[in-house]
């Protein structure tokens, strides 16, 4: 990815664009792949025809985890045909039948008027949660700047009532006093919003517990608030490396635009091609001049030639719709404008959210799955009467209870058989996690105090093993100077996170846009590490990522490539 240093910079070569997002009166031609369907009418269809619908419609909702989009009215080629009102209810009928038979819910999404009124397309929401999950899961990791609004957002919408103005809504989120005191997130926090088959909002409101709500909802929104402070920008980075978020949302405060982090949380994202969509929050507090004015500094960012995007506004709820289907391309960011004083334009956000699909691409995860298994551990608990626990994200296989896996490593770099008692997710007890989810797993026979952040749950059959130092690619997105041999930075891999040095590069030194193959010597204690595997360092100013080439193991001379 190239000149991502432009978001870090304090001056950016902004695109002078002027182009704008428009809907056409006809959709791009239908490709194979993925979770969306053309189909011009389905008026009784023959037995065999109906049966090769059902096969077809479980393919699409395979391809999109759970949920799949079906365009009623529409040619293949993407023409919005219409139906005639007859018509248009008999392909609906048969749509409801075709669901029926796999146990999946349709919602309609939006009715588009063709030509006349007397001819009509329907887009609509087929959901069913795969039978080896509890509901379809999506990750949203939530940015932006300190004072942004982030967390009275995320407030706003699990409990379900608008702030006071003064952030009350965001108490909840809290983990810590200083952060109530402060009203400043120091940590990573999570919460859940889930809709129902109906796409209606399922949050505290009205009591409702954590368990309710994954009981009652088909879609869960797993919400990471990362903190916006300078100070805590390690945090924020470990948050999207190592919860693996599908998404993100970038939240920018109507009142003071792109400043502090912005731009350095926008990056991040980038560098780990990280799907992102905007929200412009506070608008309650600001004339309509400067909330335009806003927008348009965002716009000229996300034009820029660092950046590459479409910036689409969301003012309506087709528009909310059209963004959730087209988000999966990452050509285009949408940008929502909202209060969480007033409510306006929350449920457009809610929305957004109800209809974009998991990002996740289908081929990798089913690899993932059937991949050795590697959790990484984030969290550390003692529960009374259940002993130790671990929380963190499944990066591949599976985990079930009973399940025999090694745990590591320690601080000599050596792995313990550890035995898996318990599994859970969202507080819910699961007989299966697989790859792509987060869960706390609790283990028999292992003291709290012998664990850390950045250790990992792996299989016996991948004779795991811990290294000192390993080969990376690294790209400099930004350094005042030049780095050579000898230079110190925090690294940032997967929930790795330690201070490394460089003890031998491929050339004398680099500077800002310029690679390098370095080997990195890890100065605490050995760590897991993955070829393959993205990694991100920092060191006051400087910045830079790049990919893991070669492990060296602990005490061992040959490399691993």
């Amino acid at each position: 990815m190239k000149n991502l240093e432009d978001f870090f910079a304090s001056s950016c070569h902004l695109s002078d664009n002027k182009a704008q997002v428009s809907l056409n009166s006809s959709l791009p031609p239908e490709v194979e792949e993925g979770n969306i369907e053309y189909k011009l009418k389905l008026v009784d269809p023959s037995p065999s025809r109906f049966e090769h619908l059902v096969t077809q419609m479980k393919w699409r909702l395979q391809e999109g985890e759970g949920e799949a989009i079906y365009e009623i009215g529409v040619e293949d080629s993407g023409i919005l045909a219409g139906l005639p009102k007859l018509e248009l209810e008999a392909s609906l009928n048969t749509l409801r039948k075709m669901a029926k038979k796999l146990g999946a819910t349709i919602t309609i999404l939006r009715e588009r008027a063709v030509d006349t009124d007397s001819r009509k397309a329907l887009q609509i929401l087929v959901r069913k949660v795969p039978d080896d999950q509890q509901f379809i899961d999506l990750r949203l990791a939530v940015l932006g700047n300190v004072d942004a609004g982030k967390s009275t957002l995320l407030g706003v919408l699990t409990q379900g009532e608008l702030d006071n103005g003064q952030g009350r809504a965001r108490l909840n989120l809290f983990r810590h006093l200083h952060e109530i005191q402060s009203g400043r997130t120091s940590s990573i926090s999570h919460d859940i919003l889930g809709f129902n088959n109906m796409g209606q909002v399922v949050n505290y409101k009205e009591a409702r517990t954590v368990e309710e709500i994954c009981e009652n909802s088909t879609k869960l929104i797993t919400l990471i608030d990362l903190a916006g402070h300078q100070k805590y920008l390690k945090t924020t980075i470990f948050g999207l490396t190592g919860y693996c978020p599908d998404c993100a949302m970038l939240v920018v405060s109507a009142n003071t635009g792109m400043a502090g982090t912005t731009k350095e949380h926008l990056g991040f994202a980038r560098a780990l091609d990280v799907p992102v969509f905007v929200v412009v929050s506070k608008i309650d507090m600001c004339p309509e001049s400067l909330i335009e004015k806003t927008i348009q500094q965002l716009e000229k960012i996300l034009k820029s030639p660092s950046c590459n995007k479409v910036p689409f506004r969301v003012s309506s709820e087709d528009d909310a719709i059209t963004a959730a289907t087209n988000f999966d391309s990452q050509s285009i960011i949408p940008i929502f404008s909202v209060s969480s004083v007033t409510g306006k334009h929350l449920d457009l956000l809610t929305t957004f959210l109800n209809v974009v699909p998991p990002l996740r691409n289908l081929k990798e995860r089913e690899k993932c799955v059937q991949d050795i298994t590697e959790f990484q551990v984030d969290e550390l608990f003692t529960v009374p009467g259940v002993g130790t626990v671990v929380g963190g994200n499944l990066k591949r296989g599976s985990i079930r209870e009973g399940d025999s896996l090694m745990l590591g490593p320690m601080s000599d770099g050596e792995f313990h058989h550890v035995t898996v008692k318990t599994v859970h997710r969202n507080r819910l007890p699961c007989r299966l996690i697989q790859a792509g989810q987060s869960a706390t797993v609790a283990l028999y026979n292992i003291e709290r105090e012998s664990l850390r952040k950045g250790m990992v749950l792996v299989s016996p059959e991948s004779s795991p093993f811990a290294c000192i130092e390993f080969d990376a690619n690294i790209y400099v997105l930004f350094h005042a100077k030049h780095i050579s041999t000898g230079f110190q930075t925090t690294i940032h891999v997967g929930n790795v996170r330690q201070t490394v040095k460089i003890v031998r590069m491929d050339k004398e030194a680099i500077k800002t846009n310029e690679k390098a193959q370095v080997t990195f010597h890890l100065i605490k204690q050995p760590e897991y590490i993955r070829i393959g595997a993205q990694l991100l360092f920092r060191e006051g100013q400087t910045k830079g990522m790049g990919e893991v080439i070669t492990v060296y193991p602990f005490n061992e001379k040959t490399p691993h490539r």
